[in-house]
């Protein structure tokens, strides 16, 4: 079966791009053809949309007062972005390969897919996910094909969909075959929203086996250190849990964050390290300190004690799902506040939580074997 993947467009999120080589994997290891569909990276605005771009530039400088270093940098970020992804890109080239690259899902032609995936990660998010009805596949609706959604994520419990999103969202999710969702809140806003029974699944990543992950790991140089630090928010209450578990135990710390999102830093800073190295980062890890999802399912995945540090404003229902799958639920704190001596000392039941994600990983499984063999 020819299947096209629609997620979050592959740029420099690490957990974004492994999400989506781990869903495309996993189909390919099922039998069949897969693409992801990705948004063509157009660095010049086509004609049309200069005029617009002309008055909000005028705007920015002339009554927003906006300095005019930030309107430069403005105008210079596109040009900017093939070195900040210069790594990310080859692992884009290597190990996801080939895509469906369009200017928008609307013209992919009706026959070029027998189904479309949608998912994973907050493709279901409106601010990560601007053209949001293409998630529920509005450019689609009258195509013959099979629709499933795969692990794909609200973000958060709280309802980020006007009355008429809602409704057009609702009509579009029934045309679906499957429905499943990332997280168990998700499950019930689908039932009380929507009106759908969305099964929970599996993140993509879950899915793989960790030698999967061993393998890329291993075509990266070791980290000096062994504290593994991956924050994607650092803060001084941050700061003090850092020192705090390095007094403790007279850890190393090395970090696998970068600085893409900082506009602040020089370009140098900005470029995203090698995804390879990321993942690398958890196998030569002894604890990781985190408050990334992806960071929390790799470090249960290459069985390293970790303390997740959630982020309210980012929301907490992805941590708070997929902690409870695992029992972990006493490793997610939001404040150094919360932090006790024992959250590093005492150990986890690796063969307990191994258990748990076998079991998991094959319902995940399952669910798009079922999906797609009742084509």
């Amino acid at each position: 079966m020819k299947i096209g993947i629609l997620t979050l467009p592959l740029h420099t999120n690490y957990g974004g791009l492994l999400q989506a080589y781990a869903l495309r994997k996993t189909l390919q290891d099922l039998g069949h053809e897969v693409w992801i569909i990705d948004r063509e990276k157009n660095y010049h605005l086509p004609l049309s949309k200069l005029p617009i771009e002309y008055v909000k530039r005028f705007v920015k400088k002339y009554i927003l007062r906006y300095p005019n270093q930030h309107i430069r940098k403005e105008k210079h970020e596109q040009k900017e972005y093939p070195l900040i992804a210069q790594h990310t890109d080859k692992f884009i080239e290597k190990y996801i390969g080939e895509r469906e690259i369009v200017l928008s899902p609307n013209l992919i032609h009706p026959e070029r897919f027998d189904a479309i995936v949608v998912g994973s990660d907050q493709i279901w998010r409106p601010k990560y996910y601007s053209n949001i009805q293409d998630a529920y596949l509005a450019f689609a609706e009258n195509w013959n094909i099979k629709r499933i959604s795969y692990a794909p994520s609200f973000g958060t419990e709280q309802w980020e969909y006007n009355s008429q999103q809602t409704d057009q969202f609702a009509r579009l999710l029934k045309m679906f075959d499957s429905v499943s969702v990332r997280e168990s809140s998700a499950v019930i806003l689908c039932k009380e929203k929507f009106g759908v029974i969305a099964k929970h699944v599996a993140d993509p990543t879950l899915l793989l086996n960790v030698a999967d992950y061993v393998a890329i790991a291993k075509t990266h140089p070791k980290h000096n250190g062994n504290l593994l630090i991956s924050l994607l928010d650092n803060t001084s209450d941050k700061q003090d849990l850092i020192d705090s578990i390095i007094n403790l135990k007279g850890y190393v710390p090395f970090y696998i964050n970068s600085k893409t999102e900082d506009k602040t830093a020089t370009l140098a800073d900005r470029i995203a390290p090698p995804v390879e190295g990321w993942v690398r980062g958890f196998y030569d890890a002894d604890f990781v300190i985190t408050d990334s999802f992806h960071a929390a399912c790799f470090s249960i995945m290459f069985n390293k004690p970790f303390l997740v540090y959630g982020n309210a404003q980012r929301g907490l229902a992805r941590f708070n799902s997929i902690l409870k799958v695992f029992g972990l639920e006493d490793r997610l704190i939001t404040s150094f506040a919360e932090f006790k001596d024992d959250m590093v000392t005492k150990p986890i039941n690796w063969g307990t939580v191994n258990k748990k994600w076998n079991e998991f990983k094959l319902e995940g499984i399952e669910f798009l074997k079922t999906s797609l063999n009742s084509y």
